[in-house]
């Protein structure tokens, strides 16, 4: 069977860091992105174009019609406003297509949607991922909160899974790697809820239209999700199996 064509924006970042060495100061600055680890992970069963989120704006396509050319669509760690703030719009106020909309008629009519949890997906640090009241919230199996979501646990939170509760988790160890973290999400009536942790969903699916979602609350890698979990079997059999069912591969 042909690779699963995912279509991933985000998990990018830039950084600058000023050192002071008594009276002398000097900054550096860099980029850095963990898409490496996120291709490693699904290489048996993805083939992954990626979008870095500075490069949204000028590479994710504006309509449904484009996305049609790739199986899933996936966000990871990056805001609403990097999606809807065009620089025609913000600085001139022009309009411009609202690429949220193209994903959900693409959803809509057919297509496989997910989004993955971070300091900038679902509402995030100070909430300023900002995606609750969007479309995409609509299209998602999950309802967000109205500021910071973001669930803490520095010591490591273990998820115990009964692999008898869902075909997904068939077969697959009942003890994994703990997570750093994850998103607070509530669950929509009709959503599947896979994985969750003290009553939050952590994994859950759902439909919309004619197409499918999925919400995943933490990390898909570091800082959230140490290297041992993302390195993990289990984690490579699960993604394996998630992005089957959001393509209706099975």
């Amino acid at each position: 069977m042909d690779k699963i064509k995912v279509l991933f924006a985000g998990e990018s970042w830039f950084f600058t860091t000023t050192e002071t060495k008594g009276f002398d100061q000097f900054t550096i600055g860099g980029y850095e992105t963990e898409i490496g680890r996120v291709r490693e992970v699904m290489k048996d069963y993805a083939e992954i174009t990626h979008i870095p989120a500075h490069l949204v704006l000028q590479e994710f396509p504006t309509t449904a019609e484009e996305l049609k050319n790739y199986d899933v669509v996936i966000l990871s760690d990056v805001g609403a406003n990097t999606f809807l703030l065009h620089p025609d719009t913000f600085f001139r106020s022009i309009p411009t297509p609202n690429r949220l909309q193209a994903i959900a008629r693409y959803v809509e009519e057919g297509g496989a949607f997910g989004m993955m949890g971070g300091y900038m997906t679902f509402m995030g640090i100070e909430g300023k991922g900002k995606w609750h009241n969007t479309v995409i919230e609509e299209l998602l199996p999950v309802t967000m909160m109205e500021g910071d979501d973001r669930e803490e646990h520095p010591e490591g939170l273990v998820l115990e899974i009964n692999p008898q509760s869902h075909p997904l988790l068939a077969g697959m160890p009942e003890k994994w790697p703990p997570l750093l973290g994850y998103n607070k999400l509530a669950a929509k009536k009709d959503a599947d809820v896979v994985i969750s942790w003290k009553g939050d969903p952590v994994l859950a699916l759902g439909t919309y239209g004619e197409g499918r979602s999925f919400a995943w609350a933490s990390d898909c890698a570091p800082h959230w999700m140490p290297a041992d979990f993302c390195e993990s079997d289990c984690n490579r059999m699960l993604w394996e199996r998630v992005l089957n069912w959001v393509t209706k591969r099975n």
